[in-house]
């Protein structure tokens, strides 16, 4: 099992601004690049999980599911890393949808 906590760290950052920021934040990006950040997450983890069956699409529970949506796609990746390049990977996405959304 890998140390996942950089990358548990990250979100739970990232989970925290969003809870914090503006409707208007939210509305103007914010939620979406969370929701695709959890997409993406849940996407890794269910081909990690069970390759070769195709990955359910996380529905869209509204812009103030966002913060909850990608703690919990982080954690159910987390499980699942066996890789430190992996890891990296996901910080980089993180990273990268948090300075898109601008919060």
């Amino acid at each position: 099992m890998v140390d996942t906590t950089r990358l548990t760290q990250a979100v739970d950052h990232f989970a925290d601004r969003l809870r914090a920021a503006p409707q208007s934040r939210l509305q103007r990006g914010g939620a979406s690049q969370a929701l695709a950040l959890a997409r993406e997450l849940a996407r890794r983890a269910q081909l990690l999980e069970t390759p070769g069956v195709e990955p359910r699409v996380m529905p869209d529970a509204g812009m103030f599911a966002a913060a909850d949506q990608i703690t919990v796609a982080v954690h159910d990746l987390a499980l699942v890393l066996t890789d430190e390049d992996e890891v990296e990977d996901a910080v980089r996405l993180v990273a990268e949808a948090q300075k898109k959304a601008g919060v």
